[in-house]
């Protein structure tokens, strides 16, 4: 467990979780103490052991995939807060979305406001979530490239998620991935301008690096 960002509105709190090294975020609001968590890997009891400390209010999937959601059934069982995520993962997930979110949805707890970000791609329901300058971008974008993607058509798409969702907030916004340590937007747009200015193979897709890709 770290605490990555901390000002009078936010507390941001990272936890890196077994097996498979993936990150959930606890956004607390530091006025009313009411949370969020997003996404729910793994190491349930140290998550729960920080949640406790705050007002839980949602948990908020970026995607469906295992590697997100082993712990959600019992993260959901002990607090009992909705889960919410995109219409097309729902059905995916080990407990019922009781909340679907899309673009530019809202989701307040405490005096702090999140918002919505559809960016398909890794998963047809792919999420990230905004809230000032600080993105929880799940696996749609990492340090150095894009998120897995299993057809030249899915990378064609996360592309489109990054360059026209993500890549016109602010240079300085910070990037908080779910797997590995976080990175900042303005990195992101210069490694990929590098990408963009070659040529590539039309059947491009997977593990795909900016620079060496």
């Amino acid at each position: 467990m770290k605490v990555v960002e901390r000002d009078d509105a936010i507390e941001i709190v990272r936890f890196e979780t077994a097996p498979f090294g993936t990150n959930a975020y606890l956004l607390v609001c530091r006025e009313a103490g009411d949370s969020v968590l997003v996404d729910a890997p793994g190491d349930a009891a140290k998550i729960a052991a920080r949640m406790r400390t705050t007002n839980p209010r949602y948990i908020l999937m970026t995607h469906n995939h295992i590697d997100h959601t082993a712990a959600l059934r019992e993260l959901k069982a002990e607090f009992g807060v909705p889960v919410a995520s995109h219409e097309a993962d729902a059905e995916g997930l080990p407990e019922r979305a009781e909340v679907l979110l899309d673009e530019g949805t809202s989701v307040t707890f405490g005096a702090v406001e999140l918002t919505v970000l559809h960016t398909p791609g890794h998963t047809p329901g792919s999420l990230c979530f905004l809230v000032g300058r600080r993105l929880i971008s799940g696996d749609t974008l990492f340090p150095g490239g894009p998120g897995k993607t299993g057809t030249p058509e899915d990378f064609e798409q996360i592309v489109r998620s990054i360059t026209d969702k993500l890549f016109g907030l602010p240079d300085d916004t910070r990037v908080y991935p779910g797997h590995g340590e976080p990175t900042v937007l303005n990195r992101e747009k210069g490694q990929f301008a590098v990408f963009a200015s070659r040529s590539h193979r039309p059947d491009l897709c997977g593990d795909v690096l900016w620079l060496s890709s």
